[in-house]
């Protein structure tokens, strides 16, 4: 199940406040600033950037060239 857009339209990255890119096919959240993501699980995203993980320049494709993926904060 894919994150509601509402929540998806609020949601920021807690270290740099930018938005996100939701990628739903894979659960995850990311920041392609600073290059880390954020799982979600069971349809809840952990924004702990205590909890992020760094992302290669091949998932950092994969991420943002994934026909699923938007992102977050209102159009």
């Amino acid at each position: 199940m894919a994150l509601d857009t509402f929540l998806l339209d609020l949601l920021e990255d807690p270290a740099d406040h930018g938005p996100l890119r939701y990628v739903a096919s894979l659960d995850v959240l990311y920041n392609p600033r600073i290059r880390q993501a954020y799982e979600v699980k069971d349809d809840i995203p952990v924004l702990l950037t205590s909890e992020a993980r760094d992302v290669d320049d091949a998932e950092h494709e994969k991420i943002m060239n994934d026909p699923t993926g938007r992102d977050t904060g209102r159009p």
